[in-house]
């Protein structure tokens, strides 16, 4: 599924992150990618974040902090029959990482970096349903998958705009309208991050398929780039001063002293190298590691030489990170899933594959290496690839 008559060069120069845009039904035929009881049974299954949003039925239109309620799950089945007639809005969150369709949509937004995307965030919402005025930190592409729900955009938000107290819930205190749209499935609406806006589901079997895209604050960075470089100090690294002069007046921090100080800690935080290695590790660190993607049978190297004639597709673990760091000599740091690969010249063509594409057909030529197989086999027992094979094809669970 592609995006058609889309100028993905004039998006990123006269809209990405600077303003919001409405795509009008830009597809050549839109399908809905799952039934709203699908969404149900996600929500009903361990391991699984989601949340139920509901809104008391004569509060709906003018909303207090207490007429919200937030629940998460996993939900029993029979919660939704149970929910009468008042709003109701029903999140899944990383509903990519358990439905290939879902983890469809978002190829045709490839043109911004594997390592920005999060996740597909799946709502469903009854009539008037929806999650209130709020804004986010990060960009934004909602699809509508089905019905219709009517978008409403606002001011530039920051850490200073102000907020209705709930202990869940980020709702404006303060929400004008400047733009308003109402979307018919297959239609798109980008939200550049920190504006405020609001949807509302315009009758009942609405559904959204947000698109989420990641920015790592500066304190985010810090505080993580530091705790790694923690780990690996050694208390013996101090501050040393061999020469030291005599002082007039022994209350001074000397500006030799202070230098001396302040490279102890630069030297260190200012490795670009390492930064890069460690950048790469933390972000592709799995949304959610907890979760337990390796095959009930591992493979060794010389079983899956077996296989490699028998035109086998491989797929992405759409719950895996790929991305990779160009290095000298044509080679590539590859990192997957938290881990990161050195690559030489003749792995690093497999290596760059594999973060290009979610699924391609293996070539006999992309593994001519030991070291290409045995990284194969690495990621495939760690749960990050798994194979299509054609019915031919053996496959791991046979005898």
């Amino acid at each position: 599924m592609q995006l058609d008559h889309f100028d993905f060069d004039r998006f990123l120069r006269d809209y990405w992150q600077k303003r919001p845009l409405l795509i009008r039904k830009p597809w050549q035929g839109w399908s809905n990618p799952l039934e709203p009881d699908e969404l149900a049974g996600l929500a009903c299954e361990e391991g699984v974040e989601s949340r139920l949003i509901t809104l008391a039925n004569d509060r709906a239109h003018d909303p207090w902090p207490d007429a919200w309620n937030i629940e998460h799950g996993p939900f029993p089945e029979p919660r939704f029959s149970d929910l009468g007639k008042q709003p109701w809005t029903l999140l899944v969150q990383a509903a990519d990482h358990h439905v290939p369709a879902i983890a469809a949509l978002i190829e045709p937004f490839r043109f911004v970096p594997n390592w920005r995307i999060d996740d597909v965030m799946v709502s469903y919402a009854t009539d008037g349903g929806g999650v209130g005025p709020h804004f986010d930190q990060y960009d934004v592409f909602l699809i509508q998958g089905l019905g219709r729900r009517r978008w409403q955009v606002g001011a530039v938000c920051d850490a200073a705009t102000r907020l209705l107290p709930h202990d869940d819930l980020r709702l404006l205190a303060d929400f004008s309208v400047t733009e308003e749209w109402l979307l018919e499935p297959g239609d798109i609406l980008y939200v550049p991050p920190r504006f405020a806006h609001n949807g509302i589901a315009v009758g009942d079997d609405c559904m959204t398929y947000s698109i989420g895209f990641r920015a790592p604050s500066r304190s985010e960075l810090i505080a993580h780039w530091c705790d790694d470089l923690l780990e690996r100090l050694d208390d013996d690294d101090r501050y040393q001063d061999p020469g030291l002069p005599a002082q007039r007046n022994p209350g001074e921090i000397s500006a030799q002293a202070l230098a001396g100080l302040h490279a102890l800690i630069t030297e260190k935080m200012g490795d670009r190298d390492a930064f890069a290695r460690w950048f790469g590790r933390y972000n592709s660190t799995r949304k959610y590691p907890d979760i337990d993607w390796r095959p009930e049978e591992p493979i060794d190297v010389a079983e899956l030489q077996e296989w490699l004639g028998h035109d086998l597709q491989l797929c992405r673990n759409p719950a895996s990170r790929f991305s990779f760091i160009s290095q000298p000599a044509n080679a590539v740091l590859l990192f997957v899933d938290g881990q990161s690969f050195a690559c030489a010249a003749e792995t690093a063509e497999f290596a760059r594959q594999l973060c290009a594409l979610p699924r391609f057909t293996l070539r006999p030529d992309l593994l001519q290496a030991d070291a290409a197989r045995q990284l194969l086999a690495t990621l495939y027992n760690q749960g990050s690839v798994a194979f299509e094979p054609d019915d031919d094809t053996p496959h791991e669970d046979e005898d």
